[in-house]
């Protein structure tokens, strides 16, 4: 199962588009989290077999379906990378794009460049980059967190330190 989450500010239709028109080809159930809406006015696909659309899911179904997941897609945002570091899960980003009108500015861009050498990340440039990233059986996960190396190291140690004043 592929589960798609676009976070909880904004809509991101370009992206919700590209996975269900994967949908027929990729033979897998695609799960997506749309937020809000998709967008204004946005029909697109209803129900359809191994599609599932939620505009919100609980903190314990977002869980679930995170878990469960063979592969995670969403936009470059750092609640997603941590979420699937946290779980283990490959994750396929697709950047929004202030040019596009999907976010305020193109902080997404500079995220995707910054993590797109991180072990367990997939960068979709454009939406053409997703069906064949996904089709992919030997998506890497990121690997533990046990694993980050002494730069994660340092900054945990350092943060405890500062909260414990």
């Amino acid at each position: 199962m592929i589960f798609a989450t676009v976070g909880t500010q904004l809509p991101f239709p370009r992206l919700i588009e590209a996975l269900v028109a994967l949908v027929p080809t990729l033979g897998e159930e695609i799960v997506i989290q749309t937020g809000t809406e998709p967008a204004p006015g946005w029909t697109g696909a209803g129900p359809s077999p191994g599609l599932s659309l939620h505009r919100t899911l609980t903190p314990a179904e977002f869980e679930t379906h995170f878990t469960a997941a063979r592969v995670v897609v969403g936009h470059a945002g750092i609640g997603t990378i941590l979420s699937a570091r946290r779980w283990g899960k490959p994750l396929v980003v697709l950047p929004r794009r202030h040019a596009m009108g999907e976010h305020r500015n193109d902080h997404q861009l500079a995220t995707a460049r910054q993590v797109e050498a991180l072990p367990g990340v997939h960068v979709a440039w454009e939406v053409a980059d997703l069906g064949p990233l996904l089709a992919r059986p030997d998506l890497a996960p990121p690997p533990p967190a046990t694993e980050m190396g002494p730069s994660h190291a340092a900054l945990v140690a350092r943060l405890r330190s500062f909260i414990a004043g």
